[in-house]
């Protein structure tokens, strides 16, 4: 078991650089950055697809293939995360304190990307092609992902970097074996409006959709087990808006609500259908994730348990993240990485250089490994 954390070569200089890159609203530099270091510092094969994902490979391209995954694209930065210069340039703020680089994008998730880079570097993978990517558009619902898979990216196994750190215990990086998913919809009540003083002329489509709601409320939330660890979702009414008038009865009214959703479950939201005059619309759904392979799990496990002082546990992450997408296409997936819970889209998002040495360790043994589940 690894107790002391010895600095990755390159590690630290290359997070570095990547966070100070700004692609909250163009991911092209991060990628060019990306995609020229790889070039540079590997013997990878490097291609850049026609949606700014970024992808090597080296290794047995007759094997199964284990994807190491990022994404290199951010959340819009607060006001403490960046400089604007004289010319109106804007730029992340970058500081380094007690072992930790603070910025836009530390945690979610360019440090872990580099830590995935280093380790496609300097593995030795036996029994698989290796594969990194970084996608783009991740934050605008899995853009990237979505349109790699349709134009036929699909490895058999993927390590997600996204967080996983200080889920079971604290200084603990586990690995992560589903999470939820989420599904954005809106009731669309009608009626048909009067003069407030006749309410009976007419049919008050705030009733309506009130009755809806109270559908909604006695929905049981959705839950599954994957790997003998509990998986619970939610379904909440969010928001509500109808009426144009004190004195008019409201003929149209609106309803949203956010779904969480787990593996293989969903909440019946098309019984708000049977009130009379409403209508249900999806508007996002982003997939769960469970993983596929159990022994692929236990490997990635084991590997972790080996690089750490503490004692990882396969965990359940709240969040949906890329791997939902590939799972969905039908890839192994796991999620490993630095970021901690509550750290993601932060004015004070920061990540743990000792964490990255963690992962980049998990990485590269897992590459290892892979003959025992490929």
């Amino acid at each position: 078991m690894t107790t002391t954390a010895d600095q990755t070569p390159g590690l630290r200089e290359l997070t570095r650089d990547l966070v100070a890159i700004p692609s909250h609203e163009d991911e092209t530099a991060a990628g060019d950055a990306i995609e020229a270091w790889l070039r540079a510092e590997t013997d990878g094969r490097v291609e850049r697809d026609d949606h700014g994902n970024v992808f090597a490979r080296k290794g047995d391209a007759d094997a199964p293939t284990l994807a190491l995954v990022g994404h290199h694209d951010v959340v819009p930065p607060g006001d403490p995360q960046i400089a604007t210069g004289d010319d109106g340039e804007v730029s992340y703020v970058l500081e380094e304190r007690d072992g930790r680089l603070y910025g836009r994008g530390s945690a979610d998730m360019k440090g872990a990307v580099a830590a995935a880079m280093c380790a496609f570097r300097d593995a030795d993978p036996d029994g698989c092609e290796l594969c990194f990517v970084s996608f783009v558009g991740e934050e605008e619902g899995g853009t990237g992902a979505r349109a790699a898979i349709a134009d036929g990216f699909a490895p058999e196994f993927a390590v997600v970097g996204e967080g996983s750190t200080n889920y079971s215990g604290e200084g603990v990086t586990d690995v992560v074996v589903a999470h939820k998913g989420r599904r954005a919809s809106t009731l669309l009540a009608t009626g048909q409006s009067t003069h407030a003083s006749i309410p009976e002329e007419g049919v008050n489509a705030v009733y309506r959709a009130c009755d809806a709601v109270d559908v909604v409320r006695e929905m049981a939330f959705p839950e599954t087990t994957v790997m003998g660890e509990s998986v619970r979702g939610s379904v909440a009414v969010t928001g509500i808006e109808g009426g144009t008038a004190w004195n008019v009865v409201p003929d149209g009214c609106e309803v949203t609500i956010d779904e969480r959703t787990v593996p293989g479950e969903r909440a019946p939201l098309e019984r708000v259908e049977d009130v009379e005059g409403v209508e249900w619309r999806v508007d996002q759904d982003l997939p769960p994730m469970a993983c596929s392979d159990d022994d692929f799990a236990d490997v990635v496990l084991a590997a972790a348990r080996d690089t750490q002082s503490g004692t990882p546990e396969h965990v359940v992450k709240p969040h949906a993240t890329d791997a939902g997408w590939l799972a969905d296409a039908g890839t192994a997936c796991v999620i490993c990485g630095a970021a901690e819970s509550g750290e993601a889209h932060t004015d004070t998002e920061s990540v743990s250089y000792e964490v990255l040495d963690r992962c980049y360790r998990v990485y590269r043994e897992v590459a290892a490994r892979a003959s025992t589940f490929a």
